[in-house]
């Protein structure tokens, strides 16, 4: 590995861990970078999510304030997110390459629509009984489906949970990307350890990926704290619009 591959791998994974932290879709900085280098698809695919995984428990961390209260939520929906992430694992090693190709797109735009209509459809729906604190059981079925594919290929996964829980739970657009740190930070765990286990992991590119996703997602929280909810909900639809594009030449 020359001096360039190392620089370039740890300069994607910052980006990724800031871009997932405030986002998501940090694996379409990575992924193609390691292609890029030569690393052939399902190594570079398992090392770049075991690479992930400091990323996104910095960025949690750097959420900490706005996790607060949130405890129930949050394991209501961790459950969701282990047993979905170890089922998107084995999805990865049994189907065939690009079996997801067609439909990964069009969930992206619905998400992005999502997203950016979630203001008006929470004030359609604010009258409703009670039980969007947490969800109900379609809305754990929604994120479990979610995680499923975040364990499977998680390219914009982070929109596609945000526009899950933002549709289901009533709170702030800030409060809910805490939550989706966590999530998906556990989906890239359960993923990383399967992976461990019966895939091949290139290490070396896996600790520099950590390395960099670690700082990546440090800052990634102090600037994702600060946006505004508008703000947040504009680069939210921009990320996921330009992860559509690169889905879409690649």
């Amino acid at each position: 590995m020359s001096l360039f591959d190392v620089v370039a791998i740890v300069a994607a994974g910052f980006a990724a861990g800031a871009v997932n932290v405030v986002v998501g879709s940090g694996t379409m900085i990575t992924f193609p970078t390691l292609l890029a280098l030569g690393y052939p698809p399902v190594v570079a695919n398992v090392s770049n999510t075991v690479g992930l995984v400091p990323g996104s428990v910095m960025g949690a961390w750097g959420y900490r304030e706005e996790l607060r209260g949130q405890r129930a939520r949050v394991f209501r929906f961790g459950l969701a997110a282990v047993v979905g992430g170890a089922g998107g694992a084995v999805l990865l090693l049994a189907l065939p390459p690009g079996a997801f190709e067609a439909i990964v797109p069009v969930l992206i735009v619905a998400a992005c629509v999502l997203v950016a209509a979630q203001p008006w459809i929470s004030r359609r729906l604010k009258d409703r009984p009670s039980g969007r604190e947490h969800g109900g059981p379609v809305l754990w079925l929604l994120v479990l489906l979610t995680a499923v594919y975040g364990g499977y290929f998680g390219a914009a996964q982070g929109v596609l949970l945000l526009a899950v829980l933002g549709l289901g739970v009533s709170d702030t657009l800030q409060r809910l990307n805490a939550v989706k740190n966590v999530q998906a930070g556990l989906v890239n765990l359960v993923d990383g350890l399967v992976f461990t286990v019966v895939a091949d992991v290139d290490w070396a590119v896996a600790g520099l990926i950590a390395a960099g996703s670690a700082a990546g997602g440090l800052l990634g929280a102090r600037i994702g704290r600060r946006l505004s909810p508008l703000l947040l909900r504009i680069v939210i639809v921009l990320v996921g619009a330009a992860a559509i594009v690169v889905l879409g030449i690649g």
